[in-house]
């Protein structure tokens, strides 16, 4: 496969919100993306700190496009933070032969284990029924399920202007998969199983 080169963000601030952070720098990818069509679900996002507590200290973003990773380090979010001195930027470099693989994964069933995401598909398909009237109470679910660790990450929509959330996973894999990302930089649950570098900096 072809080589892969990266670049990585360090939140300098000790009391940062790491996960709001991450939700910024992904949006920032996120815009890129759309404005370079060639850079669409080629670029993929890896947290070299990640713990069981908190997506940690850095991000790094991952391509086999070696302009197109300098390019996204000179967006003007990354430049005036770094102004700001909030972030740190590390040079665009060669990924490893040797790096382990894993795969962090967009999972959206998360999120429907929520109360209040329950609560609207019921309300959605009582008024698709016509159900929904005055009088008619929400039936009780019952879904039971065996979530794996994962982080929230906020993000903001610049097109629709709605804040919602990415739930995040990661996972060990044996072996690289070709970049195959969602417009985020991650995996999903069905067609995109890009890897990337674990990159513990």
């Amino acid at each position: 496969m072809s080589k892969r080169y990266y670049f990585s963000i360090r939140y300098t601030p000790a009391q940062a919100d790491y996960e709001l952070l991450a939700g910024r720098c992904i949006s920032q990818m996120h815009l890129f993306m759309v404005n370079n069509r060639q850079a669409m679900n080629r670029i993929g996002v890896s947290f070299p700190d990640w713990s069981d507590v908190t997506v940690g200290q850095t991000i790094a973003f991952v391509a086999e496009n070696r302009e197109m990773m300098v390019g996204l380090s000179f967006q003007p979010y990354f430049s005036l933070m770094v102004n700001e001195g909030l972030f740190e930027i590390s040079s665009v470099c060669e990924v490893p032969d040797n790096a382990i693989e894993v795969r962090f994964t967009r999972n959206q069933t998360i999120g429907k284990s929520f109360l209040g995401s329950k609560k609207r598909r019921i309300e959605r398909s009582m008024a698709r029924a016509q159900l929904l009237d005055a009088g008619t109470s929400l039936p009780v679910t019952n879904e039971e399920r065996v979530i794996d660790r994962f982080h929230r990450i906020p993000i903001s929509s610049a097109s629709s202007g709605e804040d919602y959330i990415l739930f995040v996973q990661k996972e060990l894999v044996s072996e690289r998969i070709a970049a195959n990302f969602n417009s985020y930089g991650l995996a999903t649950n069905q067609e995109r199983k890009g890897t990337v570098p674990e990159l513990r900096v």
